[in-house]
């Protein structure tokens, strides 16, 4: 089986990512895996020619998905849609645009049992599979708990500082915990455009904010009695998964996996009372979703196709 992938993902072409590694384990369960990013600055290839493909896959059922449509049609091969995110949190457009793409896919891959629930409530007549985003947990499990060398309860926060992220929101679940005696700290795992601003914002807290940048979250996971997620719109969420494998519990909106793997489920003027539940309970933090060995989950991914 010959497959082209369009997506939106450079780091799919980066040697060293994560995504990059899932590239490689799909690559060989078939005869040819070749990718193409379609986005910002990108030309789409028009030498294609018919019978080069069996089938043309696009890792979002948008404007990709119509990429993958068009070029799927003209090479007479299937088409496969994947669907990672919450199509309800989608504009009128993007719904519209998803609801004809996937009407005209031969089969689907849906990252969550959530996800496919929306898709069949679409009325879809392509088989739906659900395969979650492979994440190798096996270095999260069994961490050794440590402590903060300043902080007596840690809240931690994993993602890129950008609006879309809501990372102030943290520093808000932060004060309002202090405010009702936790001794805790924040530590911002990630870096981004709101970094000067939220180091501003948060002065007023004194030493109990660290701006860790981007590094290795594991030893970040060792010290952290919760991870807090205040996205309001996540297409899987990676760092969910990573915590609760660690056993760290973690808080978040019904977003992405968060719900089904087992975070807590928490409105945003109900975080801070989730999150001092959980530092007065010592609750830990346990994945409710299977995961996959790397070879398994090849295997599952073929299918799926």
């Amino acid at each position: 089986m010959k497959v082209l992938m369009v997506t939106g993902d450079r780091n799919v072409l980066k040697r060293g990512t994560a995504a990059h590694a899932r590239m490689e384990l799909q690559k060989k369960q078939i005869e040819a895996l070749d990718v193409v990013y379609w986005g910002r600055g990108a030309i789409f290839s028009p030498l294609l020619t018919e019978g080069s493909y069996d089938v043309i896959t696009a890792q979002d059922p948008f404007w990709r998905g119509l990429v993958a449509w068009v070029v799927a049609r003209r090479l007479k091969a299937r088409l496969n849609i994947q669907v990672h995110a919450d199509l309800m949190g989608q504009g009128f457009i993007r719904y519209a645009l998803a609801q004809m793409v996937l009407g005209q896919a031969d089969s689907i891959r849906a990252v969550s049992e959530k996800i496919k629930k929306q898709i069949e409530r679409m009325r879809i007549s392509a088989p739906v599979h659900v395969l979650p985003v492979f994440i190798d947990v096996s270095k999260f499990r069994n961490l050794e708990k440590k402590r903060h060398p300043k902080f007596a309860k840690t809240i931690l926060w994993i993602g890129r500082l950008e609006r879309e992220k809501d990372p102030a929101q943290a520093l808000g679940v932060l004060e309002q915990a202090r405010k009702r005696g936790a001794d805790a700290g924040l530590i911002f795992l990630g870096s981004g455009s709101l970094e000067a601003p939220l180091r501003a914002q948060a002065k007023p807290l004194g030493g109990y904010v660290e701006f860790a940048g981007w590094q290795d979250p594991a030893p970040y996971l060792a010290m952290a009695d919760v991870v807090l997620s205040t996205s309001p719109h996540e297409s899987y969420g990676a760092s969910i998964v990573e915590a609760l494998a660690a056993g760290v519990p973690v808080v978040s909106y019904d977003v992405g996996i968060a719900r089904e793997a087992g975070a807590r489920i928490a409105s945003r003027g109900r975080l801070a009372d989730a999150v001092v539940e959980v530092f007065q309970t010592g609750a830990r933090g346990e994945l409710k979703i299977p995961v996959l060995s790397e070879v398994a989950w090849a295997e599952a991914w073929q299918q799926t196709l």
